[in-house]
This record gives C-alpha cells, structure tokens and sequence, in this order.
C-alpha cells in the first residue's frame, strides 16, 4: 500500500504524518529543492500557528459551508495543533490578540523537526518534481517533470496539497488548475486574498501620509466591518482591517471603504469638542480631535474643504469616510488566494468525486480566512482529513 503526497506545505506533510501513522508507504512529491517554503516565509515576522478563539465562532471565519468547517475543526481544532506542536518539542503560547505562536517565534526550527519526525517514520522525499498529470492504469499514475525529464510514479492513493496562487516563487503558483480542469473538475478561479487595495491618491495625500498608519480605525464594505489598522502606501491601502474585507469588496459593483477614524466617538460628542469654532473647521478638528496626519490628508482629500459647513459635516466625514477603491493587488503578492477546487466536488473525505483515491487538501480548495492563524489552521485540519481518507482508501483497495 503506497499513498503519494503532492505538495511540501503545511497541508502536505500533515497528510502525510497521518497516513504513515497508519502504517502505509508514503511519499512526498514537491516542485522545490526542499519542502515547506511557503511556511518558512509565513513564519519571519512570527509563525502565527493557529487562534485561541473559541471553537464556536472559529469555524465562522472560514465562510459557507459552516458545516464543513464544524466538522474538520472538531477532528482537528486549535487544541489540537498546539498539543500536536508540543510533541515537536515546541511549546506556544496565547498573544492578547488571540493569535497562538511558538515561543521561539521561529518557523524553521519546527519544521526542521516536523521534516525529520517524517523521515523516521519512512516517509520519502522526491524533491524537484513538478506534478503535470494524472491518469488510472493499473493504479493511479502521477506524471511529474523532473530535470532528467518525465517520470511516472504510481500510488494506492493520491492527495493534492499544491496550495493556491500567492507567493508562486514558493512553490504555489496555481499550475495545478488547468490539469484538474482538464479531468472535468470544478475549479473557481484563483484570486487575491488577504491583500492590499489600489486607490489613485492625490499627490497632496501621499506627501502627508505615505507609509503611515491609520490606528484604532473601523472600516467598513457593505454590511461587513473590521476592526484594526491600515497603512496608506503609494498605491493604495494594506492592513489587516482590509485584509478581511476583501470578499465584501469583490461582491460590490464598485468597491469602497468606509472609514471611521474615531469610532469611540459619537458625532455629537465631535461636534461638542470643536466648542464654538466656526471656521477652517476640518484644521481645527485635526487638533481638537487628535487626527493623525493620514487620517487628515484622507479626510481633506475625500471633500471640498467648502463642503464643511458645519461642526456635524466635519464629524460625519470622520465617522464615515469613503474612498472608491479601483482593484486588489496582484495575486503574486496577496498572503492567501480565493477560489480553488469547488466543495461540491469533494466528498466528505475530501476525495474528488469524479476521480476515485484521489483527495485534496489546503488552499487547493475553495475556502478563505483572514490571517492571524486561521490560514495555517484551515491548512492543518484539511490535510488531517484528507491524510486518513487516504490511509482508508489505500487499504481498503490495494
């Protein structure tokens, strides 16, 4: 019995832990000279492994179908993946921010020990092999280009955990897509997730407020609102506020954020600290009201000056500040991608459908998170589920 992993991420090779555990030959295929790329770049600023949130609003922040995300994470929660960091000899801890990270705050020491726990247990390496095609001889036939040319490798069972389109020189670069959709599978297309927004900044904007932040912000896109910060670049906005507003903004005609720069005050309470002012009302605001200099050349931007008649016109524009966002930015550089393999081509073991044995994995499938561990999380219980599908798989048909 043999199951063939495609893909070194985080979503691989816990497939892979799961399915030598159960005793089969398993082997990891990956594009890259070694595995775990994506991760080890995730993890220079802090790995942020998973969330300390409460299970009932987890499954949440993944989006439709809930159900699928109740189950997954009740096999494999954020418990669960700090327990299972332990047993690398890794201990985490709980920031005030409900993020979980290690407390070496380092990738590369855990996956050193992840890749070695791996290979101890038998699992094998084939680095250098670009997964190009899969076809059902005898067994199912893995077709991969490789620096002496074309190689097959035949498997019991197969599990896809080739990641989405962001960070390509990692190895996720979405080639992948047209291959499934040539075997008659659904595939959404890959877009930006977790990204910045392009917006045309008048020049007088970004000499104030270039590479600035914006903090203690709420924004909003339609119905949808995020609390945290954004940093105002040539090109646009970044930040983890807009990170989570991009599916809102990709159902609108025409995206826009709305920005509340002092959301613990009510308009009222503004209008009271401007006093009796009557005059170059949005300059005196700036002082009275403690605007940072990005939240003031924002503001001035946003309306004539002249349409600030009033205290209540300058406190509304700074409760509800709007600004036509016009695209995201490439998907080459977002932390995540949207879209993916359609769920409703997967059964409940994760296993295509219409190709039997074979099991998908990670951002492969259609599902996205905001960051702050909930990407890695999704990546950790997808790869658990389609691991032991394909143990079961492997033996029940060899």
């Amino acid at each position: 019995m043999n199951v063939a992993i495609v893909g070194g991420g985080p979503a691989g090779l816990r497939a892979a832990e799961v399915a030598a555990a159960g005793g089969v030959s398993v082997t990891v295929f990956d594009a890259k000279p070694s595995v775990g790329r994506k991760f080890l770049v995730a993890g220079r600023g802090g790995l942020n492994l998973t969330n300390g949130e409460p299970r009932e609003g987890f499954a949440q922040r993944y989006g439709e179908p809930n159900e699928r995300w109740d189950s997954l994470l009740g096999e494999f929660d954020s418990e669960a993946l700090r327990t299972w960091a332990a047993t690398l000899g890794v201990e985490t801890f709980v920031a005030k921010t409900g993020r979980v990270y290690p407390r070496e705050m380092k990738s590369a020491p855990l996956l050193r020990r992840w890749v070695q726990r791996l290979r101890d247990a038998g699992v094998g390496f084939a680095m250098n092999h670009r997964w190009i095609g899969l076809r059902r001889d005898d067994q199912l036939a893995l077709d991969f280009e490789t620096a002496n040319g074309r190689v097959t490798a035949k498997a019991d069972a197969v599990v896809l955990a080739l990641g989405g389109g962001s960070w390509p020189q990692t190895g996720s670069d979405g080639t992948w897509v047209p291959v499934l959709s040539r075997l008659g599978v659904q595939v959404a297309p890959l877009q930006p997730a977790n990204c910045g927004w392009e917006t045309a900044w008048p020049e007088p904007v970004l000499i104030l407020a270039e590479g600035k932040p914006l903090k203690n912000i709420v924004a909003r896109a339609g119905s949808a609102e995020a609390v945290g910060e954004l940093l105002v670049t040539r090109y646009g906005l970044e930040g983890g506020a807009i990170y989570q507003l991009g599916p809102a903004f990709r159902e609108m005609p025409k995206a826009t954020i709305i920005i509340d720069f002092k959301p613990s005050f009510t308009i009222e309470q503004l209008v009271a600290k401007l006093g009796p002012v009557r005059r170059n009302l949005l300059p005196e605001a700036r002082v009275r009201w403690k605007l940072s200099d990005a939240a003031f050349a924002i503001m001035r931007a946003s309306a004539d000056e002249r349409l600030f008649a009033s205290a209540a016109d300058v406190a509304a524009a700074a409760k509800n500040c709007a600004v036509r966002l016009s695209r995201p930015r490439p998907l080459a550089e977002a932390i995540s991608s949207a879209g993916g393999v359609l769920w409703k081509e997967l059964n409940d073991a994760l296993m295509i459908r219409r190709i039997s044995g074979v099991f998908v994995s990670g951002e492969m499938i259609d599902w996205e998170a905001p960051t702050g561990g909930y990407l890695i999380q999704g990546c950790f219980a997808t790869g658990t589920r389609a691991g032991r599908g394909a143990l079961e798989w492997a033996r029940s048909h060899s």
